[in-house]
Formats: structure tokens, sequence, C-alpha cells
């Protein structure tokens, strides 16, 4: 007895019961004893996680009222020394609902059971519940499928490690503190704001309503994955593989979200809806995921989804594509340089960087900080790391985003995603997008649809003859990156070819930012090998 109810004290909380061969699935409902104990519990975590995000105003609010001096201390001193009399006391009224509730203890039995030896039996009972996912066992270990971390390739800032006087160093040091607490407060906290308590409350009952769908009608597999700094990862899996109104269900997409995207609600309702297998996470710190994310924790995270995909659910990278929506890009773009051999990637609503945007969105008198800031701690360099990826590649822009464009939304040639297909040709084809036929791509990007086929007609591209005349320069030049083939073409020639190429790299999608993907748009990337086998 005395067991179960120190169990029930720190217990997760316990959101639902799934739907079983027994039972249909149902939300779990405290009594009053326990909704009482946790709505205090809930008020003050939010509270303390507000004052993070609002750091900066509180801070000066305290000095201004003197908490800060001896006889201010004091009077602060004892309004926390309530606060946590008030927790404690929160904390033990729960635990007492708890244990008087046979659901709960029923839960944490089962849990305690999976806890002292996870196996498959346990694992399975387990899986029965959707609850807090800190208390849960891990499933797969970063490292499990021989991965060591000097086999990672990691892009270096081009901002660090410049050659730098004393004098200056010293001169920045009042600049790197405030840079610091700007990144590790709300500034981390705005640029994924998925990672606070507002957002998470407000969210919450809808990721426990989809997580049962995707779980009780899509037959999903929850697992927790451990990362290489010690981090625990959320994952989804849906499982199409054998299906016989699905194929292409052998084929398996991870799919990484947004700032304030969970898979639960995200992008990877797409490609469940396109009949392709999908392995969905949350970003560290989000929902049932611990940690922060910053780029190595990103990093990190990916990596270990990526050896749970091959290693633990069978897939072969060449049967892995990697789908990414907004800031999703980052861990994704990192993902395809570190795995060269994955099928392909699809960026939706993604940017080449995240400087310019940030800048974008402070004010001017504070932009030398938020440029240091974003140099130092997200430094979200995706253009650079997707073009260490040799494989298929296509970008989705969506003509009327408002969050990717450093203007107005209706200034098409601002979003940053044209700057990631600019410096991808760029890269893959320096000898056909150079000085000269930069202008055409740019004047292509700042149209809409249709004005790109306009465009695209008024310049003669025919693609059977581009298509032909790219297989005829790889003959000369094996497919690989950068290609270096095409700098005795006429110049209309090359302008074709461009504009031919910046078309199969991105699809237009008139819509703002958020709006739900629609399955017709999740296709397989194009690639010369494999458009030429169509011919």
């Amino acid at each position: 007895m005395a067991s179960t109810l120190i169990n029930c004290l720190k217990g997760p909380r316990l959101f639902r019961i799934h739907r079983s061969d027994n039972n249909n699935g149902r939300l779990y409902q405290p009594n009053f004893v326990e909704a009482t104990g946790d709505s205090f519990i809930k008020v003050i975590r939010f509270c303390w996680s507000l004052s993070f995000w609002t750091s900066p105003v509180l801070l000066t609010v305290l000095y201004r009222r003197n908490y800060f001096s001896l006889e201010g201390a004091g009077s602060l001193s004892k309004t926390i020394f309530s606060v946590v009399v008030i927790y404690t006391g929160a904390y033990i009224i729960r635990g007492i609902g708890r244990i008087t509730n046979p659901d709960y203890v029923m839960f944490i039995s089962v849990l305690s059971a999976a806890q002292k030896n996870f196996n498959e039996q346990t694992k399975k009972n387990l899986l029965r519940y959707d609850s807090e996912f800190w208390a849960w066992p891990v499933d797969f270990m970063w490292n499990e499928g021989g991965r060591g971390d000097a086999s990672k390739i990691r892009v270096d800032s081009p901002y660090r490690n410049r050659p730098r006087s004393v004098a200056s160093h010293v001169k920045a040091i009042p600049c790197h503190v405030l840079s610091f607490l700007l990144a590790h407060t709300f500034g981390r906290r705005m640029v994924y704001p998925g990672t606070t308590a507002l957002i998470n409350m407000l969210v919450g009952p809808t990721l426990i309503q989809q997580r049962a769908k995707l779980i009780e009608e899509k037959r999903g597999h929850r697992a927790k994955l451990q990362t290489a700094d010690g981090n625990q990862i959320d994952t989804m899996f849906i499982d199409k593989r054998g299906s016989l109104l699905f194929p292409q269900g052998q084929t398996l997409v991870v799919c990484s979200e947004g700032n304030s995207g969970f898979y639960e609600i995200g992008c990877t309702v797409t490609p469940i809806e396109a009949g392709y297998s999908v392995l969905g996470w949350n970003h560290p710190g989000f929902a049932g995921s611990s940690g922060v994310p910053f780029p190595e924790n990103e990093q990190n995270a990916i990596d270990a989804v990526m050896q749970y995909a091959i290693h633990r659910l069978g897939f072969t990278p060449d049967n892995i594509v990697l789908f990414a929506w907004s800031i999703g890009g980052y861990p994704a773009s990192w993902a395809a340089m570190n795995y060269p051999d994955v099928k392909g990637v699809v960026l939706d609503a993604t940017f080449d960087t995240l400087l310019p945007l940030a800048v974008a969105r402070m004010p001017e008198l504070l932009k030398d900080l938020v440029t240091t800031t974003i140099k130092k701690y997200m430094d979200l360099q995706n253009a650079e790391q997707l073009c260490r990826y040799p494989g298929p590649v296509l970008l989705i822009r969506r003509s009327r985003d408002e969050m990717i464009t450093t203007l107005d939304p209706s200034l098409i040639h601002t979003n940053r995603g044209n700057d990631l297909l600019v410096k991808l040709l760029q890269y893959r084809y320096p000898r056909l997008v150079d000085e000269e036929t930069l202008p055409l791509l740019r004047d292509w990007l700042s149209k809409d649809s249709v004005g790109q086929a306009q465009l695209y007609t008024s310049v003669g591209v025919d693609d059977d003859l581009c298509l032909t005349k790219l297989l005829s320069l790889s003959r000369e030049h094996p497919q690989s990156f950068p290609f270096l083939e095409g700098g005795d073409i006429t110049e209309e020639t090359k302008r074709q070819l461009v504009l031919y190429l910046a078309s199969r790299h991105m699809v237009d999608y008139d819509s703002t930012h958020c709006s739900p993907l629609p399955a017709s748009f999740f296709v397989m990337p194009w690639s010369l090998q494999s458009a030429s086998s169509l011919q």
C-alpha cells in the first residue's frame, strides 16, 4: 500500500485509456480530490514557464519595486516559500485522489511493471494508456545500431571562429552576456513556441485526441528514443507495409514538424493520407519529448529517429523519404546530409537560413543583438546542409506564406524558400545557374504559378528537349554534384534548362504558411535518373 501511494504521488498524469478488444477508448476521469490538486500544480508550472518568457519585463518590474534590496529580498523569499508549500500540498492532495481511483491504480501498476522489466508483454500493456511520457521506459537507444558520434557530419557556422583581437573580445562581453540571456529565455521560445507552457496548454486536449486516433484508428505505435545528449524523443510510427491498397507503404516518410507543430496534428497527416508508412517525432521540449530545441539537440534527435527507422523498424535508407514543414527543414536537411542514400527530401514552406527572418521580425534597435544571438545559438543553415545531399529534392513554396517572407506576404520574391532553391541550384548546376541566368531564375521565383507558366512558355521551354539535353550532358559527366557540364551551350538553351530544373525542384501551393498540405502535393522528388527511365 505504501509503495502504491508513493507511486501515485510521483506518477505521471493519465490522459486516456485506449480502445482494446474488451473496452472502448475513453478519457481518464480524475476524481475531485485529484483534479483539485492537479489544478494547483498546473497553474504554478504555467506561471513558472511564463516567467521565463517574460523574464526581461519581470526582472525590470521586480527591480523597480525594490525586490532586490535586503528588505525586498525578504518579502520575495516569503512569497517563494509560500508557493513551495502550496505546490507540495497540491502534490500530496493529488496523490491521495489517485490512490482512491481504481483506473489510476491499475495504470500505475502497469507502468511500474514496465519500468522494472520492459519486455513485449509489459510494453503491450503500457501502450493501452496515454499518459505523460516522461515516466515511460526507453524503447531505443541512439547507438544500438553501432552509430558513433564521430561519424556525424556537421556544418560549422560561417560566423564562428573568426579571428578577433583581445580588445574586440573584451568589448563584446556585454553583448555576449545579453545574447546568452536572450537565447536561453524568451528568444528560444520565440523561435520554438511549441516548447512553451501556453502552447502546450492550448493544444494539449487536441494532442490527446489526435494521438488516440493515430493509435486506435491507424494502429500507430508510440515509442520513446534516447538521444546522444540524453534527451528522450516521443515518436509515432504508422506501418502500411504489406497493404494491397497502399503499395507505397513500403516507403517510410520521416516527418519533421514546424516550430509549433506536433506529430499528432502536424505534417504527418499528409503522407498518411497519401498511403505511406510514416514516422513522426516531436522536437526536444515539445509535448512528450524532453530537452530544448537548440541546433545540436535537434541534430541528435533526428539522428536517433533515423537510427530507429533503420535498425528497429527495418527500413533501408533507399526506402526512406525525409519530409519537413517550416523550421523542420533544419533537422531534415541535417539528416539528408548525414544519410545521403535516402530516397528523397521534400521540404514544405522551408527557408534557407534563419537570420534574415529573425532580423525582419524584430525592432531595428535590436538588430545587432538579434544577429549575434542567432549566429551564436540558432544558426540554422538549411541551404548549406541541403547542398551536401546528392539525392532528389522537392521544395514546396506557399505563394501567400506570411511566416518565411521578409516583407509583405504578397511580395513573393521575399519568400526565403526562393533563396533555398537558388542556393541549391547554384551549387548543383554552377555552369547553368550563373550571373547571366540568375536574373531569369529570380524573375520566375517572383511570380505565382500562373505567372511562372507564362514565363516558362515565353522562354520556349520544351520539357522533352530539356530532358534530352541534360541526359546528353550527363553522359559526358557522371551524375554527381556539382554538375560541371553546360558551360559551352548557347545562352538560349541555358535559360531553358534553368527554368526546367527550377520547375522540377519546386512547386507552388497557393496557400498561407499553416494550411494543411493536400496529399496530392506529396510526390516523390524528381531526379534525372528517374526521369530518364520514363522516356
